[in-house]
């Protein structure tokens, strides 16, 4: 539902860096930093809708081309513009995320409803999310995990290397207690995943995701698994399900990716439809990211909503943090009360 659908807004698009408290690495890449875009929109009655897009760096959508991107949409977003109408104008991606974001937190001050009311959701619950540990040395990851005092699930970056199933052994013995999946990032090949099997069933890996590069779905078939799969950069939309029927468990679905949370929300619907189990994951970012993604995460079985964990600061107000659970209460982004702009 679309509130006051029509009437002029006014824009503003601005780039933010959220510094990371260590080097963060996976497969091919070393982040120090994570950029975002982040989007306000106003009516013409004063109400405010927000929204926090990060791109998808593999694809090259980067905050950078996001802003140049919506700058040359401006009028066309000032003079007014729908849910409905921005998924036939802009393709996914995070800049038709932090759109989406702002035009569903807009909808919801006009309504006096939350967005997940909106959404025809229940009332949000907290949610057990991962805490994710960087593919690093296995002493590391270890003392990493040990560190991660509240978790209660844990996600480990695996690489293309020798050593994950030293990273693996070490992680499982610095915390037994915790429910664990591994995300390579597309790291490996048939071989190097036939090879480190042995070893994440022994240490009872729940999950694993994207073992493979994008491309290269086929090398799943008739592949032995005997831990789930997850799919993520193998699917960016709603387009990509079809492929993926037979050949994973598990969808990943990223705000960013498909280009904010009316998709998001139409994935999971369909993903349930065709039998896939659902997990929400992100790009990381600050709270008001994580917000839209903890809406979809109460239709989840796996949920991965912790980049402010690895921030040096966060917006205000921000997702809570405690006993291994996040919960994003509506002032954070979504509720029906007004924000200034």
């Amino acid at each position: 539902m679309n509130i006051h659908a029509s009437g002029r807004l006014r824009l503003q698009a601005t780039l933010k860096s959220w510094q990371t408290k260590a080097p963060f690495h996976i497969t091919g890449y070393t982040f120090n930093a994570f950029e975002a875009m982040v989007v306000t929109l106003v009516d013409e009655h004063g109400f405010v809708g927000r929204g926090e897009g990060l791109g998808v760096y593999y694809l090259k959508d980067t905050p950078a081309t996001m802003l140049a991107q919506v700058e040359t949409m401006r009028a066309r977003i000032e003079a007014g513009i729908t849910r409905e109408e921005l998924q036939q104008l802009l393709p996914a991606g995070g800049t038709r995320n932090a759109l989406d974001c702002a035009l569903w937190e807009l909808d919801a001050r006009r309504s006096g409803k939350p967005v997940w009311e909106l959404a025809g959701l229940s009332t949000p619950r907290p949610l057990l999310t991962t805490y994710t540990l960087g593919a690093e040395a296995p002493e590391m990851m270890a003392e990493r995990a040990r560190g991660y005092a509240s978790a209660r699930a844990i996600k480990m970056k695996l690489t293309d290397d020798d050593f994950n199933a030293d990273r693996v052994r070490a992680v499982r013995a610095a915390r037994p207690d915790v429910w664990l999946m591994v995300d390579a990032n597309q790291g490996f090949t048939p071989v190097s995943f036939a090879l480190l099997l042995p070893a994440l069933v022994e240490a009872n890996v729940s999950v694993v995701e994207q073992p493979f590069p994008l491309g290269k779905e086929a090398w799943l078939d008739n592949l032995e698994r005997p831990i789930p799969i997850a799919a993520d950069e193998s699917v960016q939309d709603r387009s990509d399900l079809a492929k993926m029927v037979g050949r994973v468990d598990v969808i990943n679905i990223k705000l960013d990716k498909c280009g904010g949370l009316t998709e998001a929300l139409a994935i999971a619907r369909e993903a349930r439809e065709l039998g896939f189990g659902l997990m929400v994951g992100n790009m990381s970012g600050s709270s008001m990211a994580m917000a839209p993604a903890f809406v979809v995460g109460q239709l989840c079985d796996v949920v991965d909503l912790d980049g402010p964990v690895f921030l040096t600061s966060d917006c205000s107000p921000a997702a809570s943090y405690e006993d291994g659970l996040i919960f994003c209460d509506d002032t954070v982004w979504g509720g029906a009360q007004a924000v200034s702009a």
